[in-house]
This record gives structure tokens, sequence and C-alpha cells, in this order.
């Protein structure tokens, strides 16, 4: 063992020890490593609210103006990258949208499992693999995005980081930000309490994480910084796999659903509800805000398919598309 690595508390060395099984490089396992250490600071600078952003923006403005040519310099290295590389930043880091009775049924698995998924369900050309080692293994802490507003959403606790080595790493080194263990039951009394604010579950790959799944956040459009990086334009977010479906006859068009949609799929017009499904992520936070039950989640075949729990315990190592 590198005698460096004796220094770290125990979950961070099994966590380099998987990277190094992987095959890793030493700059993703160092990635992973502060990723999962200092979270709080990652999203903040990745999401650009660390003041050092806002420093390093203006010497880099500064600069530009004094040698315009690095302008142009950096524009072409980024077009050459892309192309050679052909990986965007978002298949690397990525959520998959997840009705609540999905995300309940993946916090109460109950048994380990290895999968790769298909791009058809999880559409990015990295980190699609589900390896659940210990899976009732759950721990909650603050959430990294919630943490970085003057006026967050409540409660802050409310990320789920699920199975080994990633839920004994944060409860290590983040029980300040109310890090704890929770019991699959208390894992699905927090997703249901978040879906009754209205909040969206997306379940969060990361290729420096090991390549896959490790955690399931509870989001809202306020604060999340995955989904202002949607409206951005950075399609780190996938769809369920579902779309809203209205039935007209029993709406009334009360608008109740509309506050609750995260994604601005709904409008309320002349007492009749208007779904733009080009919007519509298929999360389902509105469904159950509907006095009149007219609103379900439909399959929706012509963008991702979802993420079934149930096609994870069918025995198979590795599914294809």
């Amino acid at each position: 063992m590198n005698p460096l690595r004796l220094l770290l508390k125990e979950p961070d060395r099994r966590f380099l020890e998987e990277a190094d099984a992987q095959g890793l490089g030493l700059a993703k396992r160092l990635h992973g490593y502060l990723y999962l250490r200092w979270p709080y600071t990652y999203i903040r600078l990745l999401s650009g609210e660390h003041p050092l952003v806002t420093f390093l923006a203006r010497g880099s403005r500064w600069l530009d103006r004094l040698f315009p040519a690095r302008v142009e310099r950096r524009r072409k290295a980024r077009k050459t990258a892309r192309t050679k590389i052909g990986i965007r930043f978002a298949d690397t880091y990525h959520g998959k949208v997840m009705p609540t009775a999905e995300a309940t049924r993946l916090v109460t698995i109950g048994r380990e499992v290895s999968v790769t998924e298909p791009e058809t369900v999880i559409p990015y050309a990295l980190a699609r693999d589900i390896v659940l080692k210990n899976p009732d293994h759950i721990v909650v802490f603050d959430c990294p995005c919630r943490a970085m507003r003057e006026n967050p959403c409540l409660p802050m606790d409310v990320c789920l980081v699920v199975g080994e080595p990633f839920a004994s790493m944060v409860l290590a080194h983040h029980k300040t930000r109310h890090a704890r263990r929770v019991t699959p039951d208390e894992a699905v009394d927090i997703l249901k309490a978040e879906n009754a604010r209205g909040h969206v579950h997306h379940a969060f790959f990361k290729d420096v994480v090991l390549g896959r799944f490790y955690a399931i956040c509870n989001c809202c459009s306020c604060c999340c910084a995955a989904m202002a990086a949607q409206r951005n334009g950075v399609g780190m977010l996938a769809p369920s796999g579902y779309l809203v479906h209205v039935d007209a006859d029993a709406c009334v068009g009360c608008g109740n659903c509309v506050q609750y949609c995260q994604f601005g799929a709904l409008k309320a017009r002349d007492r009749t509800l208007q779904i733009k499904t080009a919007r519509c992520m298929g999360c389902g936070a509105c469904v159950n805000k509907c006095p009149k039950g007219a609103l379900s989640l439909i399959p929706d075949a012509t963008r991702t398919l979802p993420l079934l729990v149930d096609e994870l315990l069918n025995g198979c190592t590795t599914r294809k598309s």
C-alpha cells in the first residue's frame, strides 16, 4: 500500500483501492477523491458560485484584453478537444430523473447489484453502471446545492448516498453537514416528503466516482446546480422515460399542479391545462398534486427508457441495448 494512504481514513482508502482495481488513472482517482471529500467546495466551483471563480474570471478577462489572440486560441482548442475526444461534460456527470415509485424501490432494493445500463436508459457515453455494494448502507446529508444558496429550500438534509464505499466516505467527513446513516425505510420517508414538496428525484452517476450510480438527490429548480446547467444547455439530466398525461374530462384547469412543475412544462389557461412535452422530464412531481386525479405518467418511447429497478433484479450482470 502507498504509505501516504495510511494518513487517510479507512473509507477513503477503500474508495482508492476500488479505483485502482478499475484501472483509473491518477488524475481520475484524485478527482473522485476530491469530489467526495469536498463536495460543497467542488460544486460551488463548478457552478461558478465560489469567490475564486469570480477572481479567476476577472483575471482571465483582463488577460484577454491585453492579449486578444488568447480568445481565438482557446476557442480552437475547445473545438479540437471536442472533435478528438467526442466526450461532453454531461457524459462524465449526469442524473437520471426517477418517479418516486422507482426511487423508493432503488433505496429498498435489498441485495447487491452489478449492472451496466444501456444508452437507451442512461443516454451518455460514460458512467452508466449501477454497482450496489451494501445497498442498505444509506447516508443522508445536507444538499451541496442548497448549502450555497442564500435562502435555500428546506430541509437541507435531503441528499441520499447509497452503497459502499461512498456512504461511509460521506459519513466520515460530513458530520458537520448532518451526515447520518438512515435505514431504507427512513430513506423512503425522505423521498416521499420531498415529492410532497414538489421536488424531483435524480439518480446521479459520475465517471470519477467509479463510473457509477452513487446518490439520489432531491432537487428544486431554484437551488439545484444540475437543473440550472440543464436550463443553460448542458444536458446533464436525462428524462425518466415517461411523460405526464392529462385526462381532459377530469381536469378542471385549476392550475394547482403548475406550481409544482420544476421544468416549466405545465401552464393553465382558460381553465385548460397545457403540457409542453419538450420540457416535461416525466418526474411525476405534479401527479399527486391534482385534486381531481387527472394527471398520470405514461411511457414515452420517443426519448429514453425508464430505469426500472425490477430489471436490475433479473439476475443479469449486464443489460444491453
